[in-house]
């Protein structure tokens, strides 16, 4: 045992212990890129890339630390322990600051990007400082090819554990207010060994300023995972106006309900699903247009809509005999069906025995269910990041249209007409690339400004043909709605002369291995949003 525990491998311990914790803390900060900044895929990418440049940059660095090896080497795991530790703190106190209050911009920076990236590189600066060190502290006990390597590996292994940490254990159970404090945590024990491990290896003087460095930071850490969910409490309030009466962060999102008055607001990462000020002038026009154009739903597919609302417009028809709603994140429908703030809007439609809850990716499911449908709807957010942009793909409508029956219809939330007018046109000409016949609709939703959604008929028939079949319908006696009615049908479905200024000849397709879709849909008019 005591031959484990040498120098050599207690050195390889604490690199692996920072390679795990470092990159959590990258993961935890990519995490919070893509909450307070969006567009995951750009963030993770530039996230990490910047860590690993600023790795070298450590590594480079390294040279210049001459002598006292071992204790700097345990002064840097100090550090990188309190920087992991509160790194999501300090992100939430930046933006508890910085939101609604543009004069703290800085050139037009965003405040809360700046410490994230901040942070990136301070972790990529220490762990580049930390592999060099080791590796030379380590020359003594093995040759030169066998310290490379043994070194690089440890480092190596601790960031696979740290990966799987996260994704499984961390993000799921601790979320992002307990995740870094149990890695900075691990780090830190880990430094301390170390230090008491090796204390002959180190000066008295080094080591009493050690020493009373470790219980500083002990009661630093301790402090901070006590009072962490009251900061993220804190640092996510500033982020509404209105009263958080709800927050929980899942493995895919974070949820938050705010409160005003008597009316209750649902957000995912930041971004406004819906109001219960004003949420059937969303949700009817999503699903009654379709369901009414179709000769008699039975199977009705909902891809997206955890929230439960349109599955409550659908179970209204006497002719549907089987819901199967499809949503990725579980926490996102328990809650629709257990939260009495969701009970009470969606009218406990999650538990109508119609009904079936399918927790799993909706490209995945219409990949691969052998089902077939009526009416599939489509309610995801809004195609602002690649992964988003492929639930709007040729790909995958072409999957959606292989899964209805004959006369079956289709229908999305298509975002903005106005606001993102070329997304909204890109997703119609994908729907109609596919070979489906489309009905562009929108309404003014109080809460959202003008939405729109576009309808997709199997059926070959012109947009004016079906607009001419919409605008006939009756609203059966027995379906009741809070907004829609048959005058409604010919506002949704008008849009008067093009006043938008886009050219839809020029508009391309959305394909997942060509997403201009994400483009269109960042570069809309949202600064008149």
């Amino acid at each position: 045992m005591a031959r484990f525990f040498n120098q050599s491998n207690i050195l390889k311990i604490a690199l692996f212990a920072t390679g795990l914790s470092g990159i959590v803390a990258e993961y935890v900060l990519s995490t919070l890129a893509t909450y307070f900044l969006g567009n995951a895929v750009v963030q993770w990418t530039l996230v990490l890339s910047t860590m690993l440049f600023s790795m070298g940059l450590g590594s480079r660095l390294s040279k210049f630390i001459g002598d006292h090896l071992l204790e700097k080497f345990v002064v840097i795991e100090f550090l990188l322990s309190f920087l992991v530790s509160f790194c999501a703190c300090a992100t939430y106190l930046v933006s508890s600051f910085s939101s609604f209050n543009d004069s703290l911009w800085i050139f037009s920076f965003n405040p809360t990007a700046i410490i994230i990236y901040a942070l990136s590189v301070l972790v990529g600066l220490l762990i580049g400082l930390e592999i060099p060190l080791v590796a030379r502290l380590n020359q003594h006990f093995e040759e030169l090819k066998v310290n490379i390597s043994s070194v690089m590996e440890k480092d190596y292994y601790g960031s696979l554990l740290g990966g799987i940490f996260f994704a499984f254990v961390g993000l799921p159970f601790l979320g992002l207010t307990y995740t870094p404090f149990v890695l900075g945590g691990v780090n830190f024990i880990v430094a301390i060994i170390l230090l008491f491990a090796l204390k002959n290896s180190i000066s008295i003087s080094w080591f009493r300023r050690l020493n009373f460095s470790a219980v500083f930071l002990f009661l630093l850490i301790s402090t901070g995972g006590l009072f962490a969910n009251k900061i993220i409490n804190y640092g996510e309030q500033k982020r509404y106006l209105d009263r958080v009466v709800f927050q929980k962060q899942t493995a895919y999102q974070r949820l938050v309900v705010t409160r005003w008055k008597d009316d209750f607001w649902f957000y995912i990462n930041g971004n406004l699903q819906l109001s219960t000020l004003d949420e059937e002038l969303y949700h009817e026009p999503l699903v009654h247009p379709a369901m009414l154009l179709h000769p008699f739903p039975q199977k009705v597919l909902v891809l997206g809509g955890g929230d439960g609302c349109a599955v409550r417009e659908i179970v209204k028809y006497n002719s549907v005999d089987e819901v199967v709603l499809v949503d990725l994140d579980s926490e996102v429908t328990q809650l629709a069906k257990d939260n009495p703030i969701f009970l009470s809007l969606n009218d406990s439609s999650l538990w109508n025995t119609k009904v079936k809850v399918v927790n799993e990716d909706a490209f995945s499911f219409v990949n691969n269910s052998n089902l077939f449908f009526d009416v599939i709807i489509m309610d995801f957010p809004d195609p602002k990041s690649i992964d988003l942009g492929r639930l709007y793909s040729y790909e995958f409508y072409s999957l959606c249209n292989k899964h209805l029956r004959p006369n079956g219809l289709v229908v999305t939330q298509a975002g903005s007409p106005y606001f993102a007018t070329n997304a909204f046109l890109c997703i119609d000409k994908t729907l109609t690339s596919v070979g489906f016949s489309t009905l562009p609709l929108h309404n003014q939703v109080l809460t959202l400004g003008e939405w729109g959604w576009i309808v997709g008929s199997k059926e070959k028939v012109s947009t004016e043909a079906l607009r001419k079949r919409l605008c006939s319908i009756n609203i059966p006696n027995d379906l009741p709605t809070t907004w829609l009615n048959e005058d409604a049908f010919y506002l949704i479905s008008s849009f008067g002369k093009n006043v938008s200024f886009s050219d839809s000849t020029k508009i391309d397709v959305n394909y997942i291995h060509k997403p201009v879709l994400v483009d269109y849909y960042r570069k809309g008019n949202w600064e008149l949003y």
